[in-house]
This record gives C-alpha cells, structure tokens and sequence, in this order.
C-alpha cells in the first residue's frame, strides 16, 4: 500500500468512478444464473450490467 492507504486497484476504481456492489440472492438462483451466462458465453456481470441499464432506460420493465 502507498502512503494514502490505497491498493493500486482501489486508486484505479476511484478515479474511473467504479465502485463494488453486492446483494443478497438464493443460492440456487445464483447458480443458475451463473450457468446461463456460462452456456453463452457471457460474463455474469456484463448481463446485470446491460440488465441494469435496460431497467433505467425502459427497454426492460419489471411488473
């Protein structure tokens, strides 16, 4: 660590404005989800990402 008390990485994420999230889900759920993603090809958080971008945008509406 450098005298601010950072991580390289932690200096990175704060000045790119990127900062880590969690929440909690079923654990079944999860691993579903992580097969999907797995199946496509994708990575796990680029789908919530685009998900979450849908959702603000409107293009993705949860009733």
């Amino acid at each position: 660590m450098s005298k601010d008390g950072l991580t390289p990485q932690q200096r990175w994420d704060q000045k790119n404005g990127y900062i880590t999230k969690s929440f909690r889900m079923y654990k079944g759920q999860a691993e579903v989800f992580k097969k999907a993603c797995e199946e496509r090809g994708q990575r796990q958080a680029a789908v919530i990402k685009k998900l979450m971008d849908g959702y603000v945008d409107g293009t993705i509406k949860i009733d």
